[in-house]
């Protein structure tokens, strides 16, 4: 992996993980400082950043994006579509034979998890479980197209709201919707995962309203 590839794929998750806040300034500098690397892989990983949305230049440098109400509202809206197309192609391929049983049963566990560190208020882990339980998902589904769509919308939204799970009875509804979607996949009932998952989607977006 080329020098690049590494420092964007540092900065990137540094960003995802809250490292660096929304409206905080990135220097190649001061990025270069920290990750005790050159300038010149900075400043290719930073346009790449940008190209992703999140970050923006400003003429010194960039700042770390957060994606505006109304934008983060149509991210949202990409995001229910994929992750109920994402399901119903995890839901055939199940009815087909093609999911194989222990991955079905890694995601279980996932969700068990994430539930278990939810309740014990590990919110930034359980950011990152929440995602990974969605992606595990859409690595299901078989379809490369949607995954690295999801992936850049993922990023652009947790950077932009890191405490959807942190809402009022969130986590249990959370939990709940977690599990009928993965027993419609496991029955392969494509429009039940479909719906279930587009819900689930449209209400985390409505608890951030």
């Amino acid at each position: 992996m080329q020098q690049t590839d590494v420092v964007y794929r540092r900065l990137r998750d540094l960003i995802v993980a809250g490292r660096y806040m929304p409206g905080e300034r990135l220097t190649e500098l001061s990025v270069s400082a920290a990750l005790e690397v050159s300038r010149t892989p900075v400043r290719e990983a930073l346009r790449r950043l940008e190209g992703d949305g999140l970050v923006e230049g400003t003429g010194r440098g960039v700042v770390v994006n957060a994606l505006t109400p109304e934008r983060l509202g149509h991210a949202y809206e990409v995001r229910a579509a994929l992750e109920a197309l994402t399901a119903e192609l995890a839901a055939d391929r199940q009815r087909a034979g093609r999911v194989p049983p222990a991955d079905l049963d890694d995601l279980e566990r996932h969700a068990v998890l994430l539930e278990e560190v939810t309740a014990a208020g590990d919110l930034d882990r359980a950011i990152g479980l929440n995602r990974g339980f969605h992606r595990g998902i859409a690595e299901m589904a078989g379809n490369p197209i949607a995954l690295e769509t999801l992936d850049r919308l993922w990023d652009q939204i947790i950077v932009s709201t890191r405490d959807s799970l942190a809402a009022p009875d969130r986590p249990d509804t959370v939990a709940d919707e977690h599990r009928r979607l993965l027993r419609a996949i496991a029955q392969g009932d494509r429009e039940l995962a479909g719906r279930i998952a587009g819900d689930h989607a449209r209400a985390t977006r409505a608890t951030l309203t």
